[in-house]
């Protein structure tokens, strides 16, 4: 039988796996299970590609132009865009 997680011990494993090295698979198990639960990655979502799942500090071209942030993942060639606070 698989072991059933509440709400709160899944963040608690989210927060761990984050803190950690992680790889793709590991961050793609972490949004399935965020989905699953209804859990909101909030900041974290920040930290990955959406496309390819790899680590953004390592993997990035940063540009903020007129209130955006714009992060290039030099994997994939995937734009994501931020909307800067005002």
């Amino acid at each position: 039988m698989k072991d059933k997680l509440n709400k709160s011990e899944t963040q608690e494993k989210i927060a761990e796996i984050f803190s950690s090295d992680t790889s793709a698979e590991q961050i793609k198990k972490v949004k399935k299970l965020a989905m699953s639960k209804n859990i909101k990655l909030k900041g974290l979502r920040k930290k990955f590609c959406k496309k390819c799942y790899s680590l953004f500090p390592m993997d990035t071209s940063i540009r903020i132009k007129k209130g955006f942030k714009t992060i290039k993942c030099k994997n994939c060639g995937f734009i994501s865009r931020y909307q800067l606070k005002q």
